[in-house]
């Protein structure tokens, strides 16, 4: 991108939420600060886009270490595209791990701190072309805690992330707390000081902050102080969706099924471990190599229904394991506002259809939830704040649009208002408005 095709203009600046699973953007514009559609061609949802990174290992041009973005990434991965899938790449920050190289296949290594370098500046790129000039200051989002119980390393992991974004051309950053960050939006209603449990709940965590906010805070260049406490559980929307598809999608494969009666001994349950790696995401590929798939195939005779055997060999034989995930996150979000889903396995066996209920999509997820709000307990418990004594509820992440769930965390929180953000975007327009407060004054 030719810096001399972008005029210079004085909102040369942004706000990144780089996160662990998705990173959005915001610019200036006339009217405030705007999302930047990141993946215009999904639409709403391309406002956000999957923290991933794709060193392809096929074809020409090696050397100059060819990589695919966001979803790009991801689809090559499932599609086996012969290369190195990164994600959750925030979570090498403050870790040994950074000083590090890692193999991405055809002979070639990169270090960590390169694979972050280099998604940034495709999102510094992506603002600059969607603002029309040259993005060089930012405001970048950091968690509480990017290293538990180890201030120097906390301190290490925000410093090397600067680096990074210096290294792609930003001249000045700035970092806000993305709790302080999400609460931004609910911060500019309020009309006194009060105690509010940000709940940002997404694909891989469930992360809680209890925070203060008020008209006497907004300014304040330093938010820390406001954040009472954080804590988390590591169990969220890839959790539901596990759980669903063991629950009601792969029995239709034979999962939990029994093998046949042989003499007097009792039948024996079939093999679990090749549906947990089908229902387990990274795990999703190992089960289609040629070993593994034979494997499978010679259980054969522990099936006693031979329907079910010829379907999980379908899945692995077709490779779709992957669409098998996404439909279940598809019934997840179909029946999270109540109702039946009906899951068309048509590409396994023609006519094959499983149905998913809200009550069963429930029952399978019931102890995540459990758990889900005992640490959103646990964080007011830390925080010194009884849970009558929170003021609101403020939900973002992807995962908090599961009714079920929102009522769970209202209910143990019962004088707090139910507050949704943006699902996918709030930390981003947070960190929106302080790089207008900042940069823009």
């Amino acid at each position: 991108m030719p810096a001399a095709s972008l005029s210079a203009d004085a909102r040369d600046y942004c706000a990144i939420d780089f996160g662990t699973s998705n990173s959005a953007v915001a610019v200036p514009v006339a009217a405030g600060m705007e999302l930047v559609p990141l993946e215009p061609q999904h639409g709403e949802r391309g406002r956000t886009m999957p923290t991933a990174v794709f060193y392809i290992a096929e074809g020409k041009d090696l050397h100059a270490l060819p990589k695919l973005y966001g979803r790009a990434a991801i689809a090559a991965y499932v599609d086996g595209t012969d290369g190195r899938l990164m994600r959750s790449m925030k979570s090498v920050l403050g870790s040994a791990l950074m000083e590090q190289h890692t193999d991405i296949g055809a002979g070639r290594s990169v270090a960590f701190g390169d694979v972050i370098a280099s998604y940034l500046l495709h999102l510094r790129r992506a603002a600059s072309v969607h603002a029309g000039r040259e993005i060089e200051r930012v405001v970048l989002g950091r968690p509480v805690f990017f290293v538990d119980d180890d201030p120097a390393r906390d301190a290490a992991a925000q410093a090397a992330l600067e680096a990074a974004a210096r290294t792609v051309g930003f001249t000045e950053v700035r970092f806000q707390y993305e709790p302080i960050a999400a609460a931004f939006h609910y911060e500019e209603q309020v009309t006194r000081e009060q105690t509010v449990i940000v709940a940002d709940i997404g694909g891989g965590t469930s992360d809680f902050s209890v925070v203060r906010v008020g008209p006497a805070r907004r300014g304040r260049p330093d938010r820390r102080d406001d954040i009472l406490a954080s804590h988390g559980v590591h169990i969220a929307g890839t959790d539901f969706d596990r759980r669903l598809e063991l629950d009601r999608i792969l029995p239709a494969l034979g999962y939990g099924a029994y093998g046949p009666k042989r003499g007097e001994r009792a039948p024996l349950e079939v093999p679990s471990r090749i549906y947990f790696d089908l229902a387990t995401w990274h795990l999703i590929n190992t089960c289609y190599r040629p070993q593994r798939v034979m494997e499978v195939a010679a259980m054969r005779d522990d099936y006693a229904n031979p329907r079910h055997h010829a379907r999980l060999m379908t899945t692995l034989r077709d490779r779709l394991g992957h669409a098998l995930a996404g439909l279940a996150e598809d019934a997840k979000i179909a029946v999270s506002q109540g109702g039946t889903h009906e899951v068309d396995l048509f590409e396994i066996e023609r006519e094959l259809v499983v149905d998913v209920s809200e009550g069963q999509a429930i029952a399978a997820i019931e102890g995540d939830l459990d758990r889900i709000v005992q640490a959103a307990l646990d964080t007011a418990r830390l925080a010194g704040v009884p849970p009558g004594a929170i003021d609101a509820l403020y939900f973002t992440g992807g995962s908090t649009g599961l009714r079920l769930l929102a009522e769970r965390l209202a209910a143990a929180f019962p004088g707090a208002q139910a507050v949704h953000g943006d699902r996918f975007a709030s930390v981003a327009t947070g960190l929106g408005l302080e790089a207008s407060r900042h940069f823009g004054a």
